[in-house]
């Protein structure tokens, strides 16, 4: 494979996969290959993957029968398939598409270089092995589409809880963290570049752990090492796994201003029922007395979450002990989803998906409509009140409007000031949609 080819990298799925693709990048920028935005001047086009979901899945394959057009207009052009879908289904996808030229998974992106340099002799090329210890701790990420004020650092790769309708054990191997140094390295760099905010990247950040000598490093002691950086860089971490978030890391979140009060804690279901056939390893007591503990430790804390409406065996019932859970917490935002089964997960070999279509979609829907009440109502109650926002860039709305972010992760917008992206201003907020705080600088 000739070196000073244009690679470009398209992204689905979750903040890993936006992590993973800047690894991608770096991997191979180092090795000769120029990255560009510009899909149509691509030599290398990668898409980076998803399994989680169905929907994401139907996602890559129509946007791989866009390519087969561009190829046709550039016969020297070379697909690779990256991620969770590429491991997932490995040979079989490149069989069905006969349109890609690489496929690679997430614990193989260091060996891309030479699985180039076998394309270009001529034959495909496929590396799905998962590793125990890869976690790329030594690539300098290449930020790609970055606004130069919030980055994504991976601190760990992998998952060990095995839920049940859970593929990314299957795809992404067993849980390793990554070198506590090499993430505050990283960590410093970006402030020293600029970057005001940094999100922690992790299957499940709260059972990080790193042994250095004969001390081994927490989540929570890896959060204060990190705020200790500088007060003007921001930190925020995702995701949290309820049986394993400690009264150790909120109450080290409480104690530094510079950790962002806003916890995503996927709660998945509201039924005990359904938990347990999630394999979730938590009941709605134990999380509830989650929540509680972070009202008290973190007043003023925002809790987002998941939630998959319609898993295997789900009843009515279930369904509305959900919709109770959210009226109890009563969530800031939700990320919400109706099960699809996912091979290589014990639902898919175990478990029955019987709920028909028309019940998810309307229990999914009674469920959105819940949320953007409860998220309305939240904001509703920010109205009069004074946040510190660190600006991120212009609105979509309007060129005279900037918008950024508070502590609590919501996104607030108002009219430019002479404080530009990166720079922190004070906001009051004069109202709210369910998805926006609308203010002034003060």
């Amino acid at each position: 494979m000739k070196k000073n080819k244009k690679i470009y990298i398209e992204t689905y799925g979750c903040q890993m996969n936006i992590s993973d693709s800047e690894i991608v990048a770096s991997i191979l920028t180092v090795n000769g290959y120029d990255y560009t935005h510009d899909l149509n001047a691509a030599d290398i086009i990668f898409i980076n993957t998803c399994s989680i979901r169905e929907n994401a899945e139907d996602r890559v394959r129509k946007r791989l029968q866009y390519f087969k057009s561009l190829r046709k207009m550039n016969p020297d052009l070379l697909i690779g398939l990256l991620g969770c879908m590429a491991d997932r289904t490995k040979t079989a996808l490149m069989e069905e598409e006969q349109l890609l030229d690489l496929v690679a998974g997430p614990d193989s992106y260091r060996h891309l270089p030479q699985l180039l340099e076998q394309v270009g002799t001529g034959s495909r090329a496929i590396d799905t092995i998962l590793s125990v210890d890869e976690t790329y701790a030594d690539i300098k990420p290449v930020r790609l589409d970055s606004n130069g004020v919030s980055a994504f650092i991976s601190i760990m790769r992998g998952c060990e809880n095995y839920c049940s309708y859970c593929v990314v054990p299957s795809t992404r191997g067993q849980e390793r963290s990554r070198d506590a140094a090499s993430i505050i390295r990283e960590s410093l760099d970006l402030f020293e570049k600029g970057y005001r905010e940094i999100t922690l990247l992790g299957q499940n950040v709260n059972s990080y752990t790193w042994k250095t000598g004969d001390r081994s490093i927490t989540f929570a002691s890896l959060l204060e090492q990190i705020a200790g950086i500088n007060p003007l860089m921001r930190i925020r971490f995702a995701t949290s796994h309820p049986k394993d978030i400690s009264d150790e890391l909120l109450q080290t979140i409480a104690r530094h201003p510079n950790l962002c009060k806003a916890i995503h804690l996927p709660v998945q279901s509201g039924s005990n029922h359904m938990l347990g056939l999630m394999n979730r390893k938590y009941t709605r007591e134990q999380y509830q007395e989650r929540i509680l503990a972070i009202r008290n430790i973190i007043p003023g804390c925002a809790i987002s979450t998941d939630i998959i409406t319609g898993f295997c065996g789900e009843t009515e019932n279930d369904h509305l002990d959900t919709l109770s859970m959210m009226e109890w917490v009563g969530y800031d935002t939700a990320f919400m989803f109706k099960y699809s089964e996912r091979p290589l997960t014990l639902a898919a070999d175990t478990m029955k998906d019987d709920v028909p279509e028309e019940v998810k979609d309307r229990r999914l829907k009674e469920i959105i409509d819940l949320q953007q009440r409860l998220s309305f109502a939240n904001n509703q109650e920010d109205v009069g009140k004074t946040f510190e926002i660190l600006v991120e860039g212009k609105s979509k709305r309007s060129d005279r409007q900037y918008f950024g972010r508070n502590s609590q992760n919501k996104v607030a917008v108002f009219t430019k000031t002479q404080s530009g992206p990166g720079e922190y201003v004070m906001v009051k907020i004069n109202s709210a949609t369910s998805a926006t705080l609308l203010g002034e600088v003060v």
